[in-house]
């Protein structure tokens, strides 16, 4: 269900979008983003951190693309806040005892090289994510921009998502193998000794 919120934004950009152009699609989105952010708020009792990178965001580089009538700045936002969110996971690792990626899934537990395997993942997904809209962007057309942030933008979002839950489920599998091993040798080792 989050998904579908944290996602709201792109959708409601890609309908104003072909319901009138790029100027409408900029105002509509800079308006979900505030309703997203202040509906989480309201419902949940807090705010989402990634909600407020948007809206931070997207209202100062919505109104540059408003006011000047230049679309380049709506195109850079995606960019800046893909590449905002490396460098913060990336940062986080390092002067962090509980890095940022960790603390996003604090349910799983792992040891501290996996989270930092994970960290690098997600900052080299972040990075190439923001430079693939950035080469849309420029060189193609307008509507193709809008489409690939649509559909490219959250197909490979999916994908990445599958495959890190894969990759996790592996590890768990693979810690859980390691613990009923060492159980299973201590219970040997342990074992009472007949009299």
């Amino acid at each position: 269900m989050k998904f579908l919120l944290d996602i709201l934004p792109v959708i409601a950009f890609f309908v104003a979008y072909y319901q009138s152009d790029m100027y409408g699609a900029t105002a509509a989105v800079m308006v979900v983003c505030a309703l997203q952010t202040a509906g989480y708020r309201i419902f949940s009792g807090k705010f989402d951190r990634n909600h407020l990178l948007a809206l931070g965001l997207v209202l100062p580089f919505g109104a540059l693309t408003l006011v000047l009538r230049d679309p380049t700045f709506i195109k850079w936002n995606g960019t800046v806040e893909l590449w905002l969110l490396a460098v913060a996971l990336l940062v986080s690792h390092f002067v962090s005892e509980k890095p940022l990626i960790e603390r996003m899934m604090g349910a799983i537990e792992l040891p501290r090289e996996r989270w930092g395997q994970l960290t690098i993942a997600w900052v080299l997904f972040f990075l190439f994510s923001g430079t693939c809209n950035v080469v849309v962007a420029y060189g193609c057309d307008e509507a193709t921009w809008v489409n690939f942030r649509m559909f490219g933008m959250i197909g490979m979002s999916v994908v990445f998502v599958a495959a890190q839950t894969f990759w996790l489920l592996k590890w768990l599998r693979e810690m859980d193998a390691e613990a009923a091993k060492s159980e299973a040798s201590l219970g040997v080792c342990e074992s009472p000794v007949d009299p």
